[in-house]
């Protein structure tokens, strides 16, 4: 499947394994099936906890937070395929990344359909081997579904849920030295794009 664009959001506030998986799982997509690549970090970056001020739903003008989140409101609504990444912090997802995608209401508010049928996978990343990707995983694909997506783990035998990876809190350089964990995003991706391959062809 040639010419899908794809974003990738890393939320962890570290420039660490996080952000380098998401970017290996970027550079395999369009390496691989020639995709069309954005990556948002989390990083240093100035976002704002939804407020539920329902400014959104009486303004339909986006989010009342003029901050760092405002550039990739666009993105998120023109990508085909969603990545998002997330660090395992006491079992759960990131604050950050959980601060994204409560804020995503600013652009349900104006169209409830927006993400209908847009492709989704998930990527934690633990330090340790066993430390709550499994629940970070449920989490983003729970996410997927309420908002009509298409969530997609990597099948049996390695990649149930998606992609799942133990950094041994050695940063990038442990998810580099992670080949089991790389295994598992390479099988999402590949699932991912075969089924998007046919649901073009049928």
């Amino acid at each position: 499947m040639k010419g899908l664009s794809v974003v990738g959001i890393s939320g962890s506030p570290r420039k660490g394994a996080t952000d380098y998986s998401v970017r290996w799982a970027l550079d395999y997509c369009r390496d691989t099936y020639g995709a069309s690549t954005e990556y948002f970090s989390v990083r240093a970056k100035t976002i704002n906890f939804c407020i539920h001020c329902d400014y959104c739903l009486r303004k339909k003008q986006g989010c009342v937070h003029q901050d760092d989140l405002q550039p990739l409101y666009p993105i998120l609504e023109s990508s085909q395929v969603w990545i998002l990444g997330s660090p395992v912090y006491h079992g759960h997802i990131s604050a950050q990344l959980k601060a994204v995608l409560d804020r995503t209401r600013a652009s349900v508010a104006r169209n409830k359909r927006i993400f209908e049928n847009k492709l989704g996978m998930g990527i934690a990343v633990g330090g340790d081997r066993n430390g709550g990707q499994e629940q970070v995983l449920h989490t983003i694909l729970d996410f997927y579904i309420i908002n009509e997506m298409i969530p997609f783990g990597g099948g049996v035998f390695g990649a149930n849920l998606g992609g799942t990876l133990w950094s041994a809190d050695k940063k990038s350089q442990g998810a580099e030295k992670d080949a089991e964990g790389l295994k598992s995003i390479r099988k999402t991706v590949d699932r991912l794009f075969r089924t998007a391959d046919g649901l073009m062809d049928g």
